[in-house]
Formats: structure tokens, C-alpha cells, sequence
């Protein structure tokens, strides 16, 4: 005989038998579950400190990194800032405004550069008016030039005694009026003119627009260079509603590596991997790139899944756990990869194998038992609400049932009697229903009843009760509704029906309407629902037999 067989036995016997084998098992039971329950907290009390020492590891790293990176950020808004100064009140410099004046002269050339102090101050590298003229995204205001170009010998300075952020490549000033001041040195007088067209086409340029960036606020880019990518970050510079130039500090990935593994710095094991907003890998805390972590499309797939729905998680990936966490000032999130190897060589890890052992020890001996027997619960709880629900719901439009409305119906009208609270009933009719079926097929008359199902329950109130009573008929019972409410909540049901196309095939739709019928309690002190259900129903037919499509309540006296 099977051990499913004997449990099968033991639990249909008979009420009245004792079986002194049942006090045995219970006693096993209770001792097994107590003992289950008592090692897994253990083990879930263990996982959540070890979780939290994990995101503790990462959390450092990420203010680590996010430090660095608000400096670049505060740096930036620093020179944003000190441009709008200078264009706000520009220096009353005789000499400055002789050298901006020169800009006249040099219009016409390809290619020019303006110094005003070599020594204290970045040259201002420009194209000529064609060039401009030719871009969409450029401008020369005229009576803007001058005053911004004076303004940028201000940022020139700026540019000259501050350096670069740790681990940048350069900082750069780009205007609309097809000049730039970098500090990093042209190659060649002849470079100025390329310079300026790969800066003005860059994606930080271009989309920092009033359309792109309505905020005008620091955002960050990844795009790819000559020889390597570059992570850029820029910010818009505005001046009375008029956009100007752009600031940005370029980043090459070596520095964003370097960046990264300062951060790192003994902040725990694992791997720490860098990405951007487009989950591409900007940098790894490896210090050989083969050695580092990859994902299949499968796994990218399920962090990236994983990573919109909060801004700090994990996910396990196999024998991987992923953490991640989004930073403050870079568009971007952290990973931190640690494998089970890692974990069991700690402390962490042999004191959960130790308790997973003692959880098999004691769960093995009756896993077959617990198995049948929480099957059976759980079948019996699932059968007892399918039964539950059939027995209340029409299948086909899940909405209640004529037995279910009926029984629900009274009670409301009792309660609503008792209360002295006015009580309404509407019975409805899918208008030329059959003509539905026998066009289209039973399957779309089964849409048509589901649509129409839901756009009644969504028009009514929430203590409404809506149920099908017939084939293409409906009631619904309203509580605390007087003639006039229910009038109106039954003219929005027919608008609402008969206002909506019912996709009923692959490329056909059918529009219905509905025709209803209304009574109230209040009209003759009635709260009898049947009673009331059988004048709407009367209703409904004269509705019928006067050209369908509206709602009949009672009558008005003449």
C-alpha cells in the first residue's frame, strides 16, 4: 500500500473511530511546524542582516560616487550661475569692449579666434556667420553678441583658475552664436571650425533646448568619441527667457573607472558595475575588464524589469545576487554583484548552511505527508470559492446573478424601508440583440453582454447592485435613489451604451443602444422589490414600443 493510500484511509475514515496512530501524528505535526517555523526565522532573521549588510556595502559606494559627482554638478551650476552674473552686469571694461568689438571684423572668416588676456583668461574660438546660418539649432543675435561674448571672458577666467573635476577631460562652453571656450587646447588654428561642429551636433548640445529640457536643469549623456565613450554632463545657461550656450564637463571612462574604484575602496566584496539611463556599462570596480560580471539579454531583461519599479532593490540571478541603487547626481544606478560562493565563505554563509540542514533534517522525514495534505486543503479552499462565486456571479459578465440580485435586492429594500430612505429599481434591455447573433455569431453577443456589463458598473454608484437576470436583460437596484437620481443615472447608462463601438470581430464593429425602464418606492410607498422590478419591467416594454433607445420612468401627471 502507498503512503498517499494510507493518509487517503486515515482521513476518510469514519468520525466516530478512534485511531490512537492520529494523537502520534498530531503531536509529530505540531513538534515539526514549531521547530520549521522557529529555524526559518533564524534563517529569514539571518538573510535580512546579511541583506542589509550587502545594501549597506552598496549604499556606501553610491554616497562615495554621488560625492565626486555633486562636486561636477556644483561646479557646473557655479559657472551657470557666474555667466548669468556677467550678462546681467557686464564688466565696464574699455579694453574688453575694444577686443569684443574686434567680432565685426571677423564675422566673415571661416575660422577665428579672440583673446582678451592670454594670461587670465580662455581665447573665445568662433566660425564664421554662414556656418550659423546654415544650423538650425544656432542663432547670432546681434544685439545679444557683444554682450555675451564679453560675458564669456568673464567664464574664460572662470574656466582658467578653476580646473577640471577629478578624472574629467575638459570643460567646455559652447554658444548658439557659433563660438566656444574649452579647456582643453585646440590642435591647430584649423581645428577651431571641426571643434565647433562636433560640439554643436553632441546630443548634450542639441538637447538642451526650452522643448528638451523644459526644467533647464543638469543632465547627463553617454555618447561615443573617436576612440572610447564619453559621459557628459551639461546644463543649459538662460538669460531673461533667452538660451544662450551650454556649459558641459566631459568625462572619458577611464576617469569615470577611476571615479568608481575610489569609491570602492574598501567598502566589501563583490563587484561594483556602473551604468547609464540606457543600462549601458559605463565602468566596472574590476581591474581586468574579462573579469568582469556579464548578463545575457535574459538577465538584463529582468534587472531592468526589476529596477522600474523602485529606485534601490535586489534580484537574485542564479547563483548571483544583484544589488542596485539609482544615484542623486548621475542619471544613472549602481550594481553590486556578489555571488553564493562569496557568501559562504563568511560567517553568513556557514551559519545558513548549518540551519538549512537542521530545516531538512526535521522536514524530510514527513514531506510526502505535509504534501498530500496541504494539496488537499488547497484544493478544498479553491473548490469552495469557485462554488462560492459561481453560485453568486454570472459567468459570462461576472457580474451578480438573478438569484444573487434577488436576495441582495430585498435586503437593501427592507433596510432602505426601515430608514424611510427613498429606494429605486431600473430593468434594461439590449436593443435588436439578436440581430447580434445572427450576424456576427454567439462569440461577439457574448462581447456585446461583457461590454455592456461593464460600462452599467462603471456608470453607477458604488452602493448600486447591477446583476444579469436574463438573456440580454439587466436590473439594477439602487439604494437611497429617488426617482429623479435614478432617472439620471439610467439616461447616463443608455448615452454611455449607446455612445460606444463594440469591437465584435477582427475589423467590424457594431454600436448598440439600450432601452430601460424605472421605478421608485416613492411613487405609491411601495418597497416591495419584486413588485417594483415588475413595473420597471413594464416600463421597459413601453419603452420598446416607442422607438427603443431611451428610458421610461413614471409617468407625468396631465
Amino acid at each position: 500500500m502507498q503512503p498517499d493510500d494510507i493518509v487517503r484511509k486515515e482521513v476518510f475514515a469514519a468520525p466516530h473511530r478512534f485511531h490512537p496512530g492520529r494523537v502520534v501524528n498530531i503531536c509529530f505535526i505540531t513538534v515539526l511546524i514549531f521547530s520549521t517555523l522557529l529555524t526559518w526565522r533564524e534563517a529569514v532573521v539571518l538573510e535580512d542582516a546579511y541583506a542589509a549588510t550587502q545594501h549597506t556595502h552598496l549604499e556606501n559606494v553610491v554616497n562615495s560616487l554621488d560625492r565626486q559627482l555633486q562636486f561636477s554638478v556644483e561646479k557646473l551650476l557655479f559657472f551657470r550661475n557666474g555667466m548669468q552674473d556677467a550678462l546681467e552686469t557686464p564688466l565696464a571694461s574699455t579694453v574688453l569692449h575694444d577686443t569684443v568689438s574686434r567680432v565685426s571684423d571677423l564675422r566673415t572668416k571661416s575660422f577665428w579666434q579672440l583673446t582678451f588676456d592670454e594670461r587670465r583668461t580662455l581665447p573665445l574660438n568662433g566660425v564664421s556667420d554662414a556656418f550659423v546660418e546654415q544650423t538650425n539649432s544656432l542663432i547670432r543675435d546681434d544685439e545679444r553678441l557683444e554682450q555675451e561674448m564679453s560675458a564669456a571672458f568673464e567664464m574664460g577666467y572662470l574656466l582658467r583658475i578653476n580646473a577640471p573635476p577629478a578624472h574629467a577631460k575638459r570643460i567646455v562652453y559652447v554658444s548658439r552664436a557659433g563660438f566656444y571656450i574649452s579647456t582643453e587646447p585646440n590642435n591647430g588654428e584649423r581645428d577651431i571650425t571641426t571643434r565647433y561642429y562636433q560640439l554643436a551636433i553632441t546630443p548634450w548640445f542639441t538637447r538642451q533646448s526650452e522643448r528638451d529640457n523644459r526644467a533647464r536643469s543638469v543632465r547627463w549623456f553617454t555618447q561615443a568619441a573617436e576612440r572610447d565613450r564619453i559621459v557628459t554632463v551639461s546644463v543649459p545657461v538662460d538669460y531673461q527667457r533667452y538660451w544662450y550656450d551650454v556649459l558641459a564637463i566631459d568625462f572619458t571612462l577611464q576617469g569615470i573607472k577611476k571615479l568608481l574604484q575610489d569609491a570602492v575602496d574598501g567598502n566589501g566584496e563583490g563587484e561594483f558595475q556602473l551604468y547609464d539611463n540606457s543600462f549601458t556599462l559605463l565602468a566596472t570596480s574590476e581591474s581586468v575588464a574579462r573579469n568582469a560580471s556579464q548578463f545575457d539579454e535574459r538577465e538584463r531583461a529582468q534587472i531592468a524589469s526589476a529596477m522600474e519599479k523602485d529606485t534601490e532593490g535586489e534580484i537574485r540571478l542564479g547563483s548571483r545576487y544583484v544589488n542596485w541603487q539609482h544615484l542623486d547626481h548621475f542619471d544613472g544606478v549602481l550594481l553590486r554583484i556578489h555571488t553564493f560562493r562569496e557568501g559562504a565563505q563568511g560567517d553568513f554563509g556557514s551559519i545558513t548552511i548549518a540551519l538549512t540542514l537542521l530545516w531538512l533534517l526535521f522536514t524530510g522525514m514527513l514531506v510526502v505527508s505535509w504534501f498530500v495534505i496541504r494539496r488537499m486543503v488547497s484544493n478544498m479552499y479553491r473548490l469552495q470559492h469557485s462554488l462560492q462565486w459561481q453560485a453568486w456571479h454570472d459567468p459570462l459578465t461576472r457580474i451578480n446573478n438573478r438569484g444573487a440580485l434577488f436576495e441582495r435586492a430585498k435586503a437593501l429594500a427592507k433596510r432602505c424601508e426601515q430608514q424611510q430612505q427613498p429606494f429605486s429599481v431600473m430593468q434594461m434591455d439590449l436593443d435588436h440583440f439578436k440581430n447580434i447573433n445572427d450576424r456576427y455569431g454567439h462569440q461577439a453577443g457574448d462581447k456585446v453582454l461583457t461590454h455592456a456589463a461593464r460600462l452599467i458598473t462603471s456608470t453607477i454608484r458604488e452602493a448600486d447592485v447591477a446583476g444579469r437576470v436574463g438573456g440580454e436583460e439587466f436590473c439594477v437596484v439602487l439604494p437611497g435613489a429617488g426617482p429623479e437620481e435614478a432617472m439620471q443615472i439610467a439616461e447616463r447608462i443608455r448615452a454611455r451604451i449607446n455612445g460606444r463601438e463594440i469591437l465584435v470581430k477582427k475589423s467590424q464593429t457594431a454600436r448598440i443602444s439600450v432601452s430601460i425602464g424605472v421605478s421608485s418606492a416613492r411613487e405609491n410607498g411601495n418597497y416591495d422589490f419584486e413588485q417594483l422590478q415588475s413595473i420597471a419591467d413594464a416600463r421597459l416594454y413601453q419603452a420598446k414600443q416607442r422607438g427603443r433607445n431611451q428610458v421610461v420612468g413614471q409617468e407625468e401627471k396631465k
